[in-house]
């Protein structure tokens, strides 16, 4: 299979038939593929909300999936104090991991259910990690060190991808380190579903009682922005789908595959169509060039694959649990990548070479539908698999390869996904009448830097209509910072003119001691919560021209800032004030500290909540579905 392989990547300018050799692969007369059509959630959004709210009613039926077993070599992400190579899990991106980045979205979606049913979901995960740079060792000592992020050890199931040797590009021999040492790789995430049914994985979703799951990467920080994951998953589980994409343009030239609407016509004579996914290492066998004599089209015709998907649990289960090639779907080998190793004589080689990979993305490969005559238009909807699009910022923006300090390019950079997260932190409060500084092109920020840092904790939404009810009016000006974590918020008329900093312990509930000793968080119990009306906050902020800043780390240092410290229950209050320089307030769990105008300047008020609000607060946002909406009220306790 290897030499195959490696022999087609060679010489597949010597091979003059192409389509004849993949219509005998796949075992048909005839294959073509189309572009496929589905719901654009950017355009249909009647419909997307509607979608949305499927998927919020289904998250007791849903479980998530996390491949990161990956070696990210490209990151080249290395422990500072130790030297260690670490995976891309560990990269400390926005404050805090991109693991932690992946719960902090799943638990947003699990208090967005709580805010609106009154009932507390916990989502059970299952990652797959690897050997790789200790990888697994490293992420179950995090989650072991955020006490399993509030949501107990048994509801993670961490199960270990193996390592696969790699060969070398020019002449197909092993990489070796040293004698019967071959250099090993992680085999790509297509190995996930076997897997998972040999470390039964699906029995325990199916103890969860979940009937489907969503699959995203950890290198993908937007892929939960906004309603794409849960419109995904709700017209997966409304429909029942087998697998389903979300997708978006591509952009030209990127690492990245494409999805892909596959008609055949199979020996018996029958139709078979179904959505999946070509690799881009693969576009020269299907003839999907760049260029624009290419036969099928320019690859811009067709989306980018984005590996996010929805997956129906058994239909799955019943693939993975072949003991044929079906399991390991995708199998590719993807040799236009260095490898660096070192020998048993301590000299360090980079040469380009790959391993055998499978891609997880193709099992949908096994979910075609047959028909007794060939289909023409609107064969998608009736298939067991579909797509989803959306604006490509609010699907897919990656950290997956470093920045060179002279690379303008920053596609697939914790820079640019950084920039993509500022773009719909734009896009979501322009529509709140707040004024914000337009955000350049790329060449601008590597010039001078960000117009402005947003970080917005996801349990404000994290549907953008959600979030937009408790922002209205005010402006940020240019070179400003705005970080709020706190879901119980409301921002009326704030104008903004440097740093404003607020962080709650308790940003969506407060945790309990469970029967097993460990601590669960308890969705809408005893919320910090954070109120601004009227108010005016002007501080030197963000020193914009200090050279060491790493804005994608949140990692910046600052002239100004006014911090707000919310512990435990405390809630804060400003109205019809300004609050100037450098100041830090920090209320104590069990008060409530209010702000107002005073004729010296400001007036501090901190009394202790009433003991019967302790755990509701003195106001809460109450969620109520209308239609295919959200609408918010505020309510005075």
């Amino acid at each position: 299979m290897v030499l195959e392989l490696l022999f087609q990547s060679t010489f597949k300018k010597q091979t003059t038939n192409w389509s004849q050799h993949i219509k005998e692969s796949m075992e048909c007369q005839f294959l073509e593929i189309h572009a496929p059509s589905g719901l654009d959630l950017s355009k249909n959004t009647e419909y997307a909300s509607q979608a949305a709210l499927w998927g919020i009613e289904g998250l007791p039926d849903l479980g998530e999936i996390y491949p990161l077993g990956g070696s990210a070599d490209r990151l080249g992400l290395v422990d500072p104090d130790t030297g260690e190579c670490l995976p891309a899990a560990m990269l400390p991106y926005c404050g805090r991991t991109l693991l932690e980045g992946l719960i902090r979205d799943l638990q947003a979606r699990e208090f967005l259910y709580f805010k609106i049913y009154g009932k507390q979901c916990i989502t059970p995960v299952a990652i797959m990690t690897s050997s790789a740079k200790n990888n697994h060792e490293h992420i179950t000592s995090l989650c072991e060190r955020l006490s399993w992020f509030g949501r107990g050890q048994s509801s993670f199931q961490l199960f270990e991808q193996p390592l696969v040797p790699a060969i070398s590009a020019e002449d197909g021999q092993w990489l070796v380190t040293k004698p019967f040492a071959p250099v090993c790789k992680p085999g790509g995430h297509g190995v996930i579903w076997k897997l998972a049914y040999d470390k039964g994985i699906f029995e325990w979703f199916y103890d969860h009682d979940r009937k489907g799951a969503t699959v995203r990467q950890v290198s993908n920080v937007v892929a939960a922005t906004d309603l794409t994951l849960l419109a995904l998953a709700g017209i997966g589980l409304r429909h029942r789908k087998k697998l389903g994409f979300a997708s978006c343009k591509r952009n030209s030239g990127a690492t990245e595959g494409i999805n892909v609407l596959i008609e055949k016509k199979n020996l018996d004579g029958q139709w078979a169509y179904g959505l999946s996914c070509i690799e881009y290492t693969e576009f020269d066998k299907f003839e999907i060039t760049g260029g624009p004599c290419s036969t099928n089209g320019l690859q811009a015709e067709f989306p980018a694959n984005t590996n996010i998907l929805y997956v129906d649990l058994p239909s799955l289960e019943l693939v993975a649990s072949s003991n044929n090639e079906k399991s390991l779907p995708g199998m590719v080998l993807n040799t236009k990548k260095p490898i660096v190793y070192m020998d048993h004589y301590g000299n360090c080689h980079s040469v380009y070479g790959g391993r055998l990979e499978c891609t997880m993305q193709n099992i949908a490969d096994n979910f075609t539908n047959t028909y007794l005559s060939r289909c023409y238009k609107g064969v998608e909807d009736k298939l067991d698999t579909f797509i989803v699009y959306n604006e490509r910022r609010r699907v897919t923006s990656s950290a997956k390869r470093k920045r060179r300090h002279s690379d303008n390019t920053l596609h697939q950079t914790p820079d640019g996904a950084l920039l993509d997260i500022l773009r719909n932190a734009y896009d979501l409060l322009s529509h709140c009448d707040i004024e914000l500084p337009q955000i350049e092109g790329n060449d601008k920020y590597v010039e001078s830097g960000p117009p402005f840092l947003i970080y917005l904790h996801p349990a404000l939404g994290p549907l953008w209509e959600v979030t937009r009810q408790k922002f209205n009016g005010g402006s940020i000006s240019k070179g400003s910072e705005l970080q709020i974590e706190v879901a119980e918020f409301s921002w009326r008329n704030v104008q903004l003119d440097g740093s404003l900093i607020i962080i709650a312990e308790n940003v969506m509930g407060s945790t309990r001691i469970d029967p097993n000793g460990e601590p669960i968080l308890q969705y809408g119990n005893r919320c910090g919560r954070c109120r601004l009306q009227n108010v005016k906050v002007v501080n030197k902020g963000i020193n914009w021209s200090f050279g060491d800043n790493i804005y994608w780390k949140h990692d910046v240092q600052r002239f100004e800032a006014l911090k707000v410290i919310l512990h435990g229950n405390a809630e804060f209050e400003a109205d019809n004030v300004t609050i100037q320089g450098n100041q830090i307030f920090e209320i104590p769990d069990g008060y409530k500290m209010k702000i107002t105008s005073g004729d010296s300047g400001l007036q501090v008020q901190l009394n202790p909540l009433e003991q019967k609000i302790m755990d509701s607060g003195s106001w809460h946002w109450n969620y109520k579905i209308h239609g295919s909406h959200i609408q918010l009220e505020l309510v005075e306790t």
